[in-house]
């Protein structure tokens, strides 16, 4: 009859602590976002439009000397070929 060792001995289990260790740094990360983001300091600064003093990006600009130029239209991805374009036939001839 063969001796069953895992009735008397069970095995040891450590393995634990890294679990402990990941959920510990997962509630600290989780808890450092909440303060970061919702914080006293973070909150928003609402202007109504009379305390607004400009209606665009583009007035404020050049309220502070910038100049405000249009972008440069981009090029064709592949040049247009040299000489007259293909033409399709009338009627295509299908087999």
């Amino acid at each position: 009859m063969a001796y069953d060792q895992s009735i008397k001995n069970p095995p040891a289990r450590h393995g634990g602590m890294p679990l402990v260790v990941a959920i510990a740094v997962a509630v600290a990360g989780v808890l450092g976002l909440l303060i970061v983001d919702h914080g006293p300091w973070n909150k928003p600064k609402v202007q109504t439009a009379a305390m607004a003093h400009y209606g665009t990006t583009g007035e404020a600009a050049r309220a502070v000397g910038a100049v405000v130029m249009p972008t440069e239209p981009k090029p064709q991805l592949e040049p247009d070929a040299p000489g007259p374009k293909p033409v399709n036939p009338a009627n295509p001839v299908t087999h």
